[in-house]
């Protein structure tokens, strides 16, 4: 993992990123590795081993964890410090009911502000995105961040023509937390999943104007995501 370089007293002078520049940065290096999984559910985050790891100090190391709590990724322990927020398989079906929830608010409002421009932009986010192979590899999977790209920015232009600035970002929260899920389970579940399909059906709604059949395939797409991450034995022995 590449590693942030914090600047000293002595670069005060020189062009150089701001301490809240260097916070930023530092809160998003933590809070990606939190939701690829590389930080397991459950751990505690001693800040001294987060300094060490992320070449960071003590101060910016603290805020990016109480961001981070803020968006539930990092539980805080009275008297024992921080940790990686913990999984359930209760808690992974809440997230995707409490998401097709919303995301059907936002389809509805997708499709009855419709317009040729969002329209459009669902066709290329799509188009875009079936260009790119999920996995680099074809007899394993390895994980290709630009499909993940193309892959959210997909879902994101799905929602995006509500119009609502709040309604998208409460989405975006929610697809996080199922990203890390996802992220825990991937390999073992990749397999067993028809994406391109599945996206291609949404697509066919939208430019057809059929908004019932759209929050139906959106939801099936969570929901499917949902169970077979549940199947996962090693993640949800008891489920499994």
């Amino acid at each position: 993992m590449s590693r942030i370089v914090a600047t000293s007293g002595a670069t005060a002078g020189a062009a150089g990123p701001s301490a809240a520049t260097l916070a930023t940065t530092l809160y998003d290096r933590i809070r990606a590795d939190l939701l690829d999984g590389l930080l397991e559910p459950g751990r505690k985050l001693q800040i001294e081993f987060l300094c060490d790891h992320y070449q960071a100090g003590q101060t910016p190391v603290r805020e990016a964890l109480n961001r981070l709590t803020s968006d539930g990724l990092v539980e805080r322990r009275d008297q024992r410090g921080f940790a990686v927020a913990g999984i359930s398989a209760d808690d992974l079906r809440e997230i995707t009911k409490t998401r097709c929830w919303l995301e059907e608010v936002a389809l509805r409002e997708a499709f009855s502000a419709r317009s040729a421009e969002w329209e459009e932009q669902v066709v290329l986010a799509y188009h875009r995105l079936s260009k790119v192979p999920r996995s680099l590899s074809e007899t394993e999977y390895k994980e290709n961040p630009e499909w993940e790209r193309l892959h959210r920015a997909f879902h994101r232009t799905l929602i995006g023509g509500c119009q609502s600035r709040w309604l998208i970002n409460f989405c975006e929260q929610l697809a996080d937390q199922l990203y890390r899920y996802r992220q825990l389970s991937v390999r073992r579940v990749y397999p067993k999943r028809h994406e391109r399909e599945e996206h291609q059906a949404m697509l066919n709604a939208v430019t057809s104007g059929d908004v019932a059949e759209a929050i139906r395939l959106v939801t099936s797409h969570y929901q499917k995501t949902a169970d077979i991450i549940l199947t996962d034995a090693e993640l949800f022995p008891a489920e499994a």
